[in-house]
């Protein structure tokens, strides 16, 4: 059971690099463990694939907040954040195997639609069409709005939000 006043985000640091990098690399093992690669294999494509991501990132939303999720002061997860001033995009999420289905996700994302209701925008994101993620955010409101051959794209808005709510508190943030 997670004590969520133990949870915790902070920027991310250089000293972080590793610690992405293991994160990225869980988040592709089912598929990865299908392809029958062996393990230099696996690292070459990762790597690649990992660089590659970190590059679309800062290329494509140079002003995102990107943060590493902490439990018990630990790294437990990331998530970089695209704010504009009508709408907030989750760029990426993630946490480590062990600290899934958890009910973390489900805090960070509340929190950030806590903030778009208050300020009155949007939050948008996309997931990939096998991610499980994608009933996450459908119980949490999020709607899908188009699609692509490899992704969903959806949206929330606080005028067509569920009734979904839950009882929480927000996540601090240290600098």
């Amino acid at each position: 059971m997670i004590d969520f006043s133990l949870l915790n985000c902070r920027a991310v640091c250089g000293q972080d690099e590793n610690f992405l990098f293991e994160l990225y690399a869980s988040t592709r093992a089912e598929e990865l463990d299908a392809w029958g690669w062996n393990q230099s294999q696996r690292e070459a494509f990762l790597q690649m694939q990992f660089k590659a991501q970190r590059w679309s990132y800062q290329i494509n939303f140079p002003q995102a907040e990107h943060q590493i999720v902490e439990y018990c002061h630990r790294p437990v997860g990331s998530i970089l954040v695209n704010r504009r001033p009508t709408e907030i995009l989750l760029v990426a999420i993630a946490l480590l195997p062990k600290y899934r289905n958890q009910g973390i996700g489900t805090r960070l994302i509340q929190t950030l639609l806590d903030e778009a209701a208050q300020n009155h925008q949007i939050v948008r994101l996309q997931v990939i069409w096998h991610n499980r993620a994608f009933h996450l955010y459908e119980r949490l409101g999020f709607y899908k709005t188009s699609h692509t051959t490899s992704h969903i794209q959806m949206e929330w808005q606080l005028s067509k939000a569920s009734s979904f709510t839950i009882s929480h508190q927000s996540i601090s943030s240290r600098n």
